[in-house]
């Protein structure tokens, strides 16, 4: 899934430093992965990277709405990767590594940036980043597209908290650096190009051995929300489709959708 791709501004124009993504800079956008969206119905190539400065729109999962003021770092990869549908779910996971070794490089404490599962990046314990993955199959059932949403908490975050992750930004993780949406991407690019070329010749191995070493509470005792039911137990890795394994009082749980709400203290 190797990527030679010019960086573009709408309305033409071209970065000579930027070849491994097509990156579609917008001030303002209803929502990038809509807007990824619309391009790839119109036929837009794999690569191609819809950013903006402001989501008028922006969501989350499960259509929660995502707020969306500029500062931040907004952002749409539209993928056309040659795998299975069911695959798909990896790229996920290949995004979270992405983003966590991309603001591993500012935040400090090798450790302080965690994967929590399924879509979410933490700095020490607070939510500064989230992912979106949207995708598309053709009549015949071949995959068409994946659509890779990413919102990053640059400069702002909401002031109430969620639970028991408050939001953070990298600003007040890391006061020594001021980081932009175009630096954000230019730092971004190489790292997610990187992962996705060793995802394509090796695998989902390598990128859940990454995620893991990031992974929020593995090996320790969490609580998830699934529809209307918590499920309590030990977090003990993530399977080949990215599904969470969770060992509860009877027996492995294989966890396909859910929110990890809270952690679990394990009995003595």
């Amino acid at each position: 899934m190797s990527m030679p791709v010019v960086k573009t501004l709408e309305g033409g124009g071209a970065d000579p430093d930027g070849n491994r993504f097509h990156a579609l800079l917008l001030d303002r956008v209803d929502s990038t992965s809509a807007e990824a969206a619309r391009r790839a119905a119109a036929g837009a190539p794999s690569g191609t990277f819809v950013v903006g400065g402001e989501q008028t729109a922006g969501r989350g999962r499960r259509g929660r709405s995502w707020h969306s003021p500029p500062g931040n770092f907004y952002g749409s990869l539209l993928l056309r990767p040659a795998c299975r549908p069911a695959d798909a779910a990896q790229l996920g996971f290949v995004a979270g590594v992405a983003l966590a070794e991309t603001l591993a490089a500012w935040v400090p404490g090798s450790q302080a940036v965690q994967c929590k599962w399924p879509n979410d990046i933490l700095v020490a314990g607070r939510k500064i980043a989230g992912l979106l993955l949207e995708g598309s199959t053709a009549g015949n059932g071949v995959l068409d597209w994946v659509i890779v949403g990413m919102g990053v908490n640059l400069r702002w975050c909401p002031a109430d908290a969620d639970g028991q992750f408050p939001a953070t930004t990298l600003t007040a993780e890391a006061p020594a650096v001021d980081v932009d949406a175009s630096t954000f991407l230019a730092q971004l690019s190489p790292v997610f190009a990187a992962w996705l070329d060793r995802w394509d010749r090796a695998g989902f191995s390598p990128v859940r051995t990454a995620w893991l070493n990031r992974a929020y509470r593995l090996g320790a005792g969490i609580r998830v929300l699934v529809e209307n039911e918590t499920l309590e137990g030990r977090f003990t890795g993530i399977d080949d489709t990215g599904a969470m394994l969770l060992d509860a009082s009877h027996g492995i749980r294989v966890v396909t959708v859910g929110d990890v709400v809270s952690a679990r203290p394990l009995p003595a």
